[in-house]
């Protein structure tokens, strides 16, 4: 098992975490749950694979993601705690999951001969999509969508430093490290000091 796929499998998992949380917040049942998770974790990598042309999707016949996402699911069926508690728990989770799927899903567009600026944009779909996806099945405000939430730019700029450094001598796991790092740390900082882009 490749690097790369290591990284895609730990997003996985952390976005179904998070997909399972967000749905114990809203007092859904397991299958409710079961469903947001499957999303949260697959509807950016599932809408890029759609896009470039990638058959099957790279969900399809994967019996450890679908491991993964039920795991994620019954972890947060089993613990017990208090709802305001989850909703840090979210936010942390999907912080992770944004930084893991921006550079596999730039990986994935690069290695299918997207060039940098496409394979960017579907770096971001990635790592966005299935959030987007969550929150509409949740009757909820997108967090892409939300004023004060550096979201999918945090992705952008992440995204953005892993293809410049793609042109240095660094190695592809050191970049992939950096850009997750990145990200995390511009979202939650953004989050904290309540950045935000101007309005249209």
């Amino acid at each position: 098992m490749s690097f790369l796929q290591v990284v895609i499998y730990m997003g996985t998992f952390v976005f179904a975490l998070t997909g399972a949380f967000k749905a114990r917040s809203y007092r859904m049942d397991i299958f409710g749950g079961l469903v947001v998770a499957f999303a949260t974790a697959y509807g950016g990598g599932t809408i890029r694979d759609l896009l470039i042309g990638i058959q099957p999707v790279n969900w399809i016949n994967d019996n450890l993601a679908l491991i993964l996402v039920f795991s994620g699911t019954a972890i947060t069926f089993l613990l017990k705690d208090n709802v305001n508690r989850f909703r840090r728990t979210i936010f942390f989770t999907d912080a992770v999951g944004l930084g893991l799927f921006t550079t596999t899903g730039i990986e994935v567009a690069l290695r299918n001969g997207l060039n940098d600026i496409y394979a960017l944009i579907m770096g971001v779909m990635t790592a966005t999509f299935g959030g987007l996806l969550a929150d509409i099945f949740c009757n909820a405000v997108p967090n892409l969508f939300k004023r004060g939430e550096l979201y999918a730019t945090a992705c952008a700029i992440g995204g953005g430093i892993y293809l410049l450094l793609k042109e240095t001598q660094i190695s592809t796991n050191v970049n992939i490290a950096v850009c997750v790092f990145l990200i995390i740390g511009i979202r939650i900082y953004s989050k904290r000091k309540r950045l935000m882009l101007p309005e249209i």
